[in-house]
């Protein structure tokens, strides 16, 4: 069962945020900050259903109605549905889309399968497409609007072993200053941010001595975590960043120096 809010979460005249895969880690982070600083979120998740109502709940704790769609971005039906729910519910504006949905299936090219490489680039490059195709429809009419896309660092310099993701991560940057250019003179910015190293549940599984020697690779020599991703978010999605269009910022110790 889809946990949606049929409310119209329009109200007091706040902004509304959209952000695919927010039911956990930094997609999570994401729409805590966001909420934090005055919006409504809707976002999308792909399966746990108790990881969504968590991440409503954390954000109701911040003055924001939230509400949770079931979606697979890798499907373009599902980001048509799922934009057109979010439009619904929001009274015909996403102020702010945050292309976050992603996965890793990672192993060397010579044992990776076509089934690896092709679920990473339907999800993250795919998926990415499909959901700026959509929202950039309800932003053109609207002619304002806020995109962040989240690539990585692996996007940037490449990384041993992650082929597919590297490749659709940079893919997304690619898109990301693509589409900057066709809709800067509506008045839409689109960014990216590249995210390094983060604490999350999937780096929290990596062993601790091979942990130490990725942290002493990271200039900074720290791990980052998901709130500092959601700042650069946060900022890209504000006035502050009105002037800034087509950009990549990296969150991630200084590893892409």
């Amino acid at each position: 069962m889809e946990n949606e809010n049929k409310e119209n979460i329009k109200t007091e005249n706040k902004k509304t945020a959209l952000v695919t895969g927010g039911s956990r880690g930094i997609g999570r982070a994401i729409c805590m900050k966001l909420a934090e600083s005055g919006m409504n979120i809707v976002f999308s998740y792909h399966a746990s259903q108790d990881e969504a109502d968590t991440t409503i709940q954390e954000c109701e704790k911040l003055g924001a109605k939230a509400t949770g769609i079931k979606a697979d971005v890798s499907d373009p039906t599902q980001c048509k549905n799922l934009v057109e729910k979010a439009l619904k519910i929001s009274d015909g504006t996403i102020d702010v889309l945050v292309n976050n949905a992603g996965i890793t299936k990672d192993d060397l090219i010579i044992k990776m399968t076509d089934d690896e490489y092709e679920k990473v680039i339907n999800t993250n490059l795919n998926g990415t497409f499909y959901m700026l195709r959509e929202v950039a429809k309800s932003m053109l009419r609207k002619r304002k609007g806020r995109i962040i896309n989240i690539s990585s660092v692996v996007g940037v310099m490449g990384n041993a072993g992650q082929v597919n993701y590297a490749a659709s991560k940079a893919g997304v940057i690619g898109m990301t200053k693509s589409l900057a250019r066709e809709l800067a003179s509506r008045k839409i910015t689109v960014n990216a941010v590249a995210p390094g190293m983060i604490e999350t549940s999937m780096t929290a599984n990596i062993p601790e001595k091979l942990k130490s020697s990725m942290i002493e690779a990271i200039p900074m020599r720290s791990i980052g975590s998901g709130e500092d991703v959601a700042n650069a978010v946060l900022f890209l999605a504000s006035e502050e960043a009105s002037y800034i269009t087509g950009q990549v910022l990296c969150v991630d110790g200084g590893m892409a120096i």
